[in-house]
């Protein structure tokens, strides 16, 4: 087995460090030693998400992600989560796009527990892979789907929208979550041999923070991943590669029973990884990140027009990432009103850039986000699988503060001048079927890719 190497000094991320190791069988370990507190994170990211779907199947990588929680060789049924929580952990899994990740945090004497249960289940899950398990999963992620998307006001309008962004027969045309008909259609052996193509090691990354002595945890790696055999036959995913902008504005009015009209909308912005991105994601923040973002003065507070708006980015590696304004109506408020205002501000902003002063509250507010998620053991871990899987080098989660900070404003003016426009979205509008009622003051979150175990 190879030793690793110190990847990044210890002077250049604020005394955060990480090696990076590869078994034999190639699975990529990453260890970060943290001792502040005894504990420890495990993170397993494997490189498969809903865009390595075919048509007619999907929602696999989802469900499949449950039933990785269903027992395996040696450990029966809801053995995993009972292990794991008896030890005093915590653990789920999710499922996005581009991956399918499962995590645990342990008391760091427990964290051998964590590594034994991952391997087990990595190398012997088809052992207890059957039609029980499989249509016990298949109601749950069914159910998951009408509680979360099909039965709740604006269930549906992240899926609409991410169909139409990214075209039909584009990898990322429809969400994690899947469609009913899919999950009825996907067999025994779909699952199985979808677990053969992508539950390799060699097409995973583990990495383990916290209070560890590395040596050791390399140790237990090796003893336990590295008899699981790779496996070569991983189709690459299908090219995701779109113009810029989308060329005209797309819209769709939805009548149904919500609370209060809806201005939603979706734009194509930067891939995730380079410095456009991050300009993007300042810009998005200025506009409509908080209470005391541009959107927000001018819909609620000055117009009062809207009770809730917001602006973030769902950031994407293999495609275009998508822009997701949100705004919830005001009593009788109407959207065109809105609508105008909304292009009124994008246009002022292409034209002028951020001021000073909201520069400074967006890199303040995406450094702190991007802090907070470093500051713990499992969110580092989470960020170092990240950048291990998407960009090679897990380590450009520790200077990934610096580059937003290095952008400047024009940069944040060029890409909203660019890509912030009205023939390059797509527009849904909400009219309720009744009276409009007041929306409650919340925001979709960007993160509505992601699907979790939920267990």
């Amino acid at each position: 087995m190879p030793m690793g190497h110190t990847a990044i000094p210890q002077d250049t991320a604020g005394a955060l460090t990480a090696t990076e190791h590869r078994l034999a069988n190639g699975l990529r370990v990453v260890l970060s030693e943290d001792h502040l507190t005894p504990v420890a994170a495990v993170c397993l990211w494997y490189d498969v998400g809903s865009r390595h779907e075919v048509q007619g199947r999907t929602g696999l990588a989802h469900l499949f992600e449950h039933l990785m929680f269903q027992g395996s060789a040696q450990v029966k049924g809801n053995g995993h989560f009972e292990l794991i929580q008896g030890a005093g952990g915590s653990l789920n899994g999710t499922t996005s796009f581009e991956r399918t990740n499962y995590f645990e945090t342990m008391p760091a004497h427990q964290l051998e527990l964590a590594l034994w249960l991952e391997a087990d289940r990595m190398g012997t899950l088809l052992t207890a892979l059957d039609d029980e398990s499989m249509e016990n999963q298949r109601d749950v992620v069914k159910n998951e789907r009408r509680q979360r998307y099909d039965n709740v006001p604006y269930g549906t309008a992240f899926e609409r929208l991410t169909a139409m962004v990214y075209p039909a027969g584009h990898p990322y045309h429809h969400t994690p979550i899947g469609s009913m008909a899919d999950l009825d259609a996907a067999s025994l052996e779909d699952a199985r041999e979808f677990f053969r193509t992508y539950y390799a090691p060699n097409n995973a990354v583990l990495a383990v923070v916290g209070d560890i002595d590395p040596e050791q945890v390399l140790a237990w790696a090796d003893k336990y991943f590295g008899s699981i055999p790779s496996h070569d036959g991983k189709r690459p995913p299908r090219d995701g590669t779109l113009p810029l902008t989308i060329g005209e504005e797309l819209r769709e009015v939805i009548r149904e029973d919500v609370p209060a009209r809806a201005l939603m909308a979706a734009y194509r912005l930067p891939h995730d990884g380079t410095r456009e991105a991050d300009a993007a994601d300042l810009a998005l923040t200025a506009l409509g990140g908080g209470e005391s973002s541009r959107l927000h003065n001018r819909l609620v507070r000055r117009d009062r027009t809207a009770v809730s708006a917001g602006f973030g980015l769902l950031r994407l590696a293999g495609a275009p990432s998508m822009g997701w304004l949100d705004v919830k109506t005001s009593g009788d408020a109407e959207v065109a009103d809105i609508e105008r205002a909304l292009d009124e501000e994008l246009a002022r902003f292409a034209e002028e850039g951020p001021t000073p002063e909201e520069m400074e509250r967006a890199q303040a507010q995406l450094e702190r986000e991007w802090l907070d998620r470093l500051a713990t053991v499992g969110g580092r871990a989470d960020e170092l699988c990240r950048y291990a899987v998407l960009f090679g080098d897990p380590t450009l989660a520790f200077t990934a503060v610096r580059r937003v900070l290095e952008v400047t404003a024009e940069e944040v003016r060029a890409v909203a001048a660019a890509q912030l426009r009205p023939d390059n979205r797509a527009v849904l509008v909400y009219e309720p079927t009744g009276p409009a009622e007041g929306a409650e003051e919340t925001t979709e979150s960007t993160d509505s890719e992601t699907e979790g175990a939920d267990q």
